[in-house]
């Protein structure tokens, strides 16, 4: 009896491993990130300069996990969740207080046909058409780029909030198209999750267009709350705060020899009190030029904030030159230049390295 059986049981056996070797082919878990550090020294407008050790010098440092499952038909399960950490001092987040996974942490549908859907927290599409379209990308030390979208800036008598509600959309739907002869489309939108309080939302999108050399996008959003819904009361400038809408756009184009960017923005953040809705219009240009095994990267942006009492102007540089070791680690030195009216200067300089893994 036993030997009739032994040939079933092989065969069952051997049908397994095959079905569990398509599964596995079928599905991947990758762990992936980046570390950045940097040694040099900083001092804000107005302030004093503090020299040491610090993190994410050309690029904030993240870890994460993501995933696919090949469904069949063109249909895929993704997800990721990624987040922020600090290498210089051994802390997860941007600062202290930042979630677990603040970059990303999504599962969705992704489709040749259809495109992709995403629920969860989300990079928002404007933030990827503010990086995509300035030579120093998304760094929080040296770009200006950044530094006149995501951070706040005063002179005392007119306060500059920058985009409200941060690079990242917790409780948030994604929709992105198939990119069709270069051009993308991706739409998100936010719930408040409050209850009796439907108006308290984020939406938004971007348009992208590559095609050879050159490069566009239009990016649009609107946010009517915060990281605290409904609560944008502090500093005193923004009580009654209301809405914010802001609108960019971007090209660029590669002649090998160099590559140009050039941005536009509008952010009007409409607060009902003496001093009345904040104005923000800046532009920004920028260039990377190949010098060796690595670039020379500048960038210069202008901008004029105002309210119904006051206004500011803001010029701001950036200069770096990042050297590839390898197609996973770069080295660079940078420095970051930034002054707002009646006001001393502001700059930061640094030598670093950044490591993808």
């Amino acid at each position: 009896m036993q030997c009739k059986f032994k040939p079933v049981v092989k065969l069952a056996v051997m049908a397994a491993a095959v079905l569990c070797g398509n599964a596995m082919a079928q599905s991947s878990v990758t762990l992936y990130g980046m570390a950045d550090a940097f040694v040099g020294a900083s001092k804000a407008g107005g302030g004093e300069r503090a020299y040491g050790v610090n993190s994410g010098g050309m690029q904030t440092s993240y870890w994460g996990v993501r995933g696919t499952e090949d469904l069949g038909s063109g249909l895929k399960a993704i997800f990721d969740l990624n987040g922020f950490f600090r290498p210089d001092a051994g802390k997860q987040g941007r600062f202290d207080g930042d979630a677990l996974f603040t970059r990303n942490a999504f599962v969705g549908l992704q489709s040749d046909k259809l495109g992709t859907v995403k629920l969860g927290r989300n990079t928002t599409p404007y933030f990827i058409s503010t990086i995509l379209f300035n030579p120093l990308i998304d760094s929080y030390t040296f770009s200006p780029a950044i530094f006149h979208t995501y951070f706040t800036a005063s002179n005392g008598r007119v306060y500059d909030p920058g985009i409200i509600g941060d690079s990242g959309w917790s409780n948030s739907v994604v929709y992105s198209t198939p990119t069709m002869g270069g051009l993308t489309a991706n739409a998100i939108y936010a719930f408040g999750e409050q209850p009796g309080s439907n108006g308290q939302n984020k939406w938004g999108g971007n348009v992208l267009y590559f095609n050879g050399g050159f490069g566009a996008t239009v990016a649009f959003q609107q946010v009517k709350f915060n990281s605290v819904p409904g609560d944008v009361t502090s500093p005193a400038a923004l009580a009654g705060f209301d809405k914010q809408n802001a609108v960019q756009v971007g090209v660029s184009y590669d002649f090998k020899v160099v590559k140009l960017f050039a941005q536009g923005q509008y952010i009007k953040s409409s607060v009902n009190n003496a001093t009345g809705d904040i104005k923000h219009t800046n532009g920004q240009v920028g260039a990377a030029i190949p010098v060796g095994a690595g670039s020379v990267l500048v960038s210069y942006a202008y901008d004029k904030t105002k309210n119904d009492a006051a206004d500011f102007r803001r010029n701001t540089a950036g200069v770096a030159y990042d050297y590839n070791l390898s197609k996973r680690t770069d080295v660079y030195v940078a420095y970051f230049y930034d002054k707002l009216t009646d006001q001393s200067h502001g700059d930061s300089f640094g030598v670093g390295m950044r490591h993808r893994f």
